[in-house]
This record gives structure tokens, C-alpha cells and sequence, in this order.
């Protein structure tokens, strides 16, 4: 991932607040060739929280300020639809590009299809998609990221793919032994989603509470709230 100039590649993390992107920027960090710039984020504009996750931005705010990066936001409206996801994503992405990012790195792990969609949507722009973690296996990375001090908590389940009793659940090895069979370890196939607070690459935890868990659009969402001092 070296650029040929010998100069550290300057790199924009897709940061979904979650574990994978908070272990991608882990093992980008061990890279001497590259130097990530900053965290790329969409959000739901309406409700103020990361997209699909369903966490507060003052949450993810204090991880941008808790892994020491600066935060880019694409605020999308609600419903959003492709046309307005791609016109507001590719004015940010033209942005980055002019203040000197050279590639873009997402957390995704074994989705061929999803990994299709971000190279043909970077096809032809300077701007180098990159997959830290592609095709590690998932219960070897999962306990992985625990052993070196992950800490996360589920802020959302499909419950036609997990019991909806896992919403806020941290994600600890007990999560693992809960999950059925059939679920991937670090929900890649969209049976859970996560906000981490604390990892080894956080100068310092950010202490959240649980909050109310609601049921909507086939979804389950535990709510997290900062914690009070």
C-alpha cells in the first residue's frame, strides 16, 4: 500500500462506529506505509445518529476524539434514497480527494458484493479502495479483537436472524456462545451491529449506559447514552 515517492499514503477510514472499522484502523495503524487522515461517517440527518447503527453523534463524536482523528460527516436526509446518497457521498469524496487523500478503507470482511459496489463506485477517481481485514475468518478475528481489549456493545439486531434479546448486549465471548449457529461471529451478514467504546486503539474508554431498546422498520435498537462523569 506504499506510495512509489516513499511518503506514508494518506488514508480515509469508512467508520461505522462499530467493531470491524474500529479494528481496521488497529491494523492500518501497524502499517508504516500508511498514515490514516481520517474517519468517514454517514449519518441519518433527522435523528442525528450514524446510519444503520442507529448511535447518537455525540457518541461518535467522542470516538473520533477518543482514537485522535478528525470526523467527516455526510448528514443524508430521511428516507434517502440512491440518487441522494451518491450525490451527497460523492461531493465528500471529492472533497477528501482535493485535500490529499490517496485511498479509502472499509472493514468489510467476506461480502463480495459490497466489496463490488465501493470499487465500482471509486472506479476511474484517484482514490484506491483498500480491505485491511478481507477474508480473515470471522470467529478467529472476533475473539481476536477481544483478547487485545475490544469493548462493544450490540445497538441493533435483525431478529429474524438473532434473538431480539441481544440488543445491548456487550460483545463478549458470551455473545459468541449466545449467538445461534447459523450467525456470523461478527455479524457480516447483517445479524447485528455495534458501537465500540473502548480498544486498543482508543486513548481512553468512553463510559456509555444502556437506554430504552425499540422495535422498528423489522429491526430491534438499544439506545446507548454517554455515562455521566
Amino acid at each position: 500500500m506504499g506510495s512509489t515517492s516513499g511518503a506514508r499514503r494518506r488514508v480515509l477510514l469508512s467508520w461505522s462506529s462499530g467493531k470491524d472499522s474500529a479494528w481496521a484502523l488497529h491494523v492500518l495503524r501497524q502499517d508504516p506505509s500508511v498514515e490514516v487522515v481520517g474517519l468517514l461517517t454517514t449519518l441519518n440527518g433527522a435523528s442525528e445518529r450514524v446510519a444503520m447503527h442507529a448511535v447518537r453523534a455525540r457518541l461518535l463524536e467522542a470516538q473520533a476524539a477518543a482514537v485522535g482523528l478528525p470526523l467527516a460527516r455526510v448528514d443524508l436526509p430521511f428516507p434517502c434514497g440512491d440518487a441522494d446518497y451518491e450525490r451527497l457521498m460523492g461531493a465528500e469524496v471529492r472533497r477528501q480527494i482535493a485535500a490529499g487523500v490517496e485511498a479509502i478503507a472499509f472493514g468489510d470482511l467476506f461480502l463480495e458484493d459490497i466489496r463490488r459496489y465501493r470499487e465500482e463506485k471509486l472506479a476511474g477517481l484517484p482514490l484506491e479502495p483498500i480491505f485491511p481485514l478481507w477474508g480473515r475468518d470471522t470467529t478467529a478475528l472476533a475473539r481476536e479483537m477481544m483478547a487485545a481489549g475490544t469493548r462493544a456493545h450490540l445497538t441493533s439486531v435483525d431478529p429474524a436472524q438473532v434473538p431480539r434479546e441481544l440488543a445491548g448486549r456487550a460483545y463478549d465471548a458470551a455473545l459468541l456462545e449466545a449467538l445461534p449457529a447459523s450467525a456470523d461471529p461478527c455479524g457480516e451478514n447483517g445479524e447485528f451491529h455495534t458501537f465500540v467504546w473502548d480498544g486498543p486503539q482508543f486513548r481512553a474508554p468512553i463510559p456509555v449506559v444502556p437506554g430504552e431498546v425499540v422495535e422498528r422498520d423489522g429491526f430491534v435498537y438499544a439506545d446507548l447514552l454517554p455515562a455521566q462523569g
